[in-house]
């Protein structure tokens, strides 16, 4: 059975639907590309990704798809935060 999308960034077509849908709103895309990066394989660069889908939509202009990818962008290059209350030695 072939796949919707691009078996490589997209394969469920999530993206690639949320950029032909008329009228779509900023927090829809959010959510899409919250399904969308769940469903990323393990152990894929997202970077590397993002940065594929949005130079295949680079030509979509200012839609909320586009600002949803590069804010995934930038999220994914922020480091994860370590530790918290309970990685703290009580005295």
């Amino acid at each position: 059975m072939p796949t919707k999308g691009d078996p490589q960034t997209d394969p469920k077509a999530l993206i690639q639907e949320a950029y032909q849908i008329d009228g779509i709103t900023e927090g829809e895309c959010r959510s899409i590309f919250m399904d969308w990066a769940l469903s990323v394989p393990m152990g894929a660069n997202t970077n590397d990704l993002i940065e594929t889908l949005l130079a295949r939509y680079a030509d979509a202009g200012d839609h909320p798809m586009t600002k949803v990818l590069r804010e995934g962008l930038v999220q994914a290059d922020r480091p994860a935060r370590r530790g918290g209350w309970r990685g703290r030695r009580q005295s």
